[in-house]
């Protein structure tokens, strides 16, 4: 017989590990703190060693912690893909995404049929992320920020480019016909409507346009902007939206885009998995169909020039 340490702390340990917090492995694994530190007490008293050390008001994993976490995880990864493989073929399989607002509403959850219907057995569970900047702490299983494909910029995760993006001026097709664009500089006839979350929107496009930014141009400011992308559709002001996450808003007639050629190019969305994460089959395939995704977006656009 295997000497085997206690089955449930091992995973309760590698949750904590991987967040980076008792409260949080608690929140994902269903369980109260006290559970959570009880089951990581049970643990070191097993192994003989202290696994977490108090750092502030957090407890923060040791060096021999983490390593001994990376080890249980890719045992859990093997053991995972061995139960995939032996498990029954109806049988659902969760995907919790992550993902920014708007990329979420206006670009992924209108195309997940398309994946649902590649992959019926798989439920694609989406939360959002109200910035980019939003913390990534566990509760998925792939998580989708706007950032570069570096593992610089993102060391505890895999990051998987997928998809570019560029800026564009957009409006309300009947605001555009009640006070038409015809030229850049029309714009001074317009409330000009941005978001905090995205500064330096207008600034850019101005500067693409060959436009000066002038004091005394009109101006509203949103939070977020899918409130900002609402106030567009309402005919309050014109914007600066993202391609092709409102691409399917100018195909509707929801939206116009009286300059298209003028466009500022950005930088595109990633893919990230935390390099402990369940390496299923279900996540590869997720992976490889947002990369197919964003190629059929491109031949699409070459095919309306």
């Amino acid at each position: 017989m295997r000497r085997l340490p206690p089955l449930n702390a091992l995973r309760v340990f590698e949750v904590a590990a991987r967040t980076g917090s008792y409260a949080e492995a608690g929140a994902e694994l269903g369980l109260t703190h006290g559970a959570v530190s009880r089951q990581i007490t049970a643990l070191e008293t097993w192994l003989g060693q202290r696994l977490f050390a108090r750092v502030g008001r957090r407890m923060t994993a040791t060096p021999a912690a983490r390593a001994f976490a990376a080890e249980v995880s890719l045992s859990f990864d093997r053991m995972s893909m061995a139960a995939e493989a032996c498990g029954r073929p109806s049988v659902r399989h969760i995907l919790r995404v992550n993902a920014p607002t708007t990329f979420a509403m206006r670009w992924l959850i209108p195309r997940l049929d398309r994946f649902h219907a590649e992959r019926p057995d798989v439920e694609v569970v989406v939360t959002t992320a109200t910035t980019l900047h939003d913390e990534l702490r566990g509760g998925f299983d792939i998580a989708i920020r706007r950032g570069v494909a570096e593992q610089s910029v993102w060391p505890q995760y895999r990051a998987v480019h997928f998809l570019d993006e560029a800026d564009t001026l957009v409006a309300s097709p009947a605001l555009l016909e009640r006070a038409p664009l015809h030229h850049p500089a029309d714009i001074v006839n317009h409330v000009l409507l941005g978001s905090e979350t995205r500064p330096g929107d207008w600034a850019d496009w101005l500067d693409r346009a060959g436009l000066p930014q002038k004091a005394g141009q009109r101006r509203r400011v949103f939070d977020h902007f899918f409130v900002t992308l609402q106030a567009l559709a309402d005919g309050l002001g014109i914007g600066i939206g993202p391609l092709p996450v409102l691409q399917a808003d100018l195909d509707s007639g929801r939206l116009a885009a009286p300059f298209p050629a003028i466009l500022v190019p950005r930088t595109g969305y990633v893919a990230l998995i935390p390099f402990d994460a369940n390496k299923t089959s279900s996540l590869t395939r997720f992976i490889d169909w947002l990369v197919a995704e964003e190629r059929s977006d491109g031949a699409a656009d070459r095919s309306s020039v």
